[in-house]
């Protein structure tokens, strides 16, 4: 068997997904060590950690919409055959792959680096992900994302290993949405995910098409900003539900009609795996990562750019009054559901470990 460790930042569900299946898989003796029990911006409800799984001692400090981790604890690297890291923002993982690991086979499993304005933060930046060339391998989370660090980082070994998760739950459970088009977004109502720019199209669409609805899920954060500048016609057409345990996200999903996520920017974003589950159509911005590797236009879906709210509008208005393309669009996200499921991921995640250490 391989010993394997993974170094997260936190126990997220879709993570833990994931590596739960990967710690059932023979090839592999699998540790996890997270840097903290829980992010302070995503109110996920603690889960006991299982056996393979712990949270390393330590604090953090944040910058810009980052954070920087300090822990100790550590096991000692030297009992793992590999070591795959998911932060370059930790003491641990800087202090691993400029010294401990240089011997050592390691793969670093991140999203797309996000582009920074401030030449102050690309010079941070750039000085964290140096230790990057010395990486065995790079498993880049999405297509997007693979291509950005082959760009970053020439002639390295950079292959894409997205997120998956478990889908089951989404696909057993029943469509019930019966009325005019439920327009769905799932995440935290920030202006990073869009929600002012869905807010704006969404306005547009009820003028013409008065019945629609949409639903939002997730933590408010601005939402009562945003709000404010929505007609009182389109404020009536909304539902706000408020943060939603992860067990309750497919009774939501089955009450849609189509998915949107508007991010400015989203590494990947698992909700567009779910809402093939829940064999919906999906509409997303071209920020979003997962678009590009899930959402196939005119076939499941739709992009538009990033911050157009006019271009969403049309998107929304179309699928309003065309419930056979909803359907038809619906049928073929959910067809593409089984590739999606987590034991994909686990298998893709074997081959890469053993082709990595093959090499070694």
């Amino acid at each position: 068997m391989i010993r394997t460790l993974f170094v997260s930042v936190v126990p997220s569900p879709y993570q833990r997904d994931l590596l739960g299946v990967l710690a059932r898989r023979p090839e592999l003796e699998l540790s996890v060590c997270y840097l903290e029990a829980a992010s302070p911006d995503s109110p996920w409800p603690e889960e006991s950690l299982r056996d393979f799984e712990r949270v390393l001692p330590g604090w953090w400090f944040g910058f810009g919409p980052g954070r920087f981790h300090f822990n100790s604890g550590l096991p000692p690297v030297d009992s793992f055959d590999i070591v795959i890291l998911n932060t370059l923002y930790s003491w641990v993982t800087q202090r691993l792959t400029r010294s401990i690991l240089r011997k050592k086979a390691w793969i670093f499993w991140g999203e797309r680096l996000r582009q920074q304005s401030r030449s102050g933060r690309k010079l941070i930046q750039a000085a964290l992900a140096r230790p990057l060339c010395g990486s065995s391998a790079i498993a880049a989370i999405g297509t997007v994302a693979q291509q950005d660090y082959r760009e970053r980082f020439p002639g390295k070994d950079v292959r894409s290993i997205p997120y998956y998760c478990d889908l089951q739950p989404f696909i057993e459970t029943k469509r019930e949405s019966k009325g005019p088009i439920n327009f769905l977004f799932c995440g935290q109502m920030i202006q990073r995910k869009g929600v002012d720019v869905l807010l704006a199209a969404f306005d547009q669409v009820v003028q013409e098409n008065p019945n629609v609805k949409l639903t939002l899920v997730g933590r408010q954060a601005e939402l009562p900003t945003f709000l404010s500048s929505v007609s009182h016609q389109a404020r009536t057409r909304i539902s706000y539900e408020g943060f939603q345990p992860p067990e309750q996200l497919p009774r939501f999903f089955a009450q849609a009609d189509v998915f949107v996520l508007p991010s400015r920017y989203d590494g990947w974003g698992v909700v567009v795996n779910q809402a093939l589950g829940a064999g919906l159509p999906v509409l997303c911005s071209d920020a979003v990562g997962a678009a590009h590797d899930l959402v196939s236009p005119e076939t499941n879906g739709a992009l538009f750019p990033s911050g157009d709210a006019e271009a969403l509008s049309r998107h929304m208005k179309r699928l309003a009054v065309d419930l056979d393309k909803v359907l038809a669009w619906g049928s073929a996200s959910r067809a593409r559901a089984e590739n999606w499921m987590h034991e994909r991921g686990a298998a893709k995640w074997v081959e890469t470990i053993e082709t990595v250490l093959a090499r070694a």
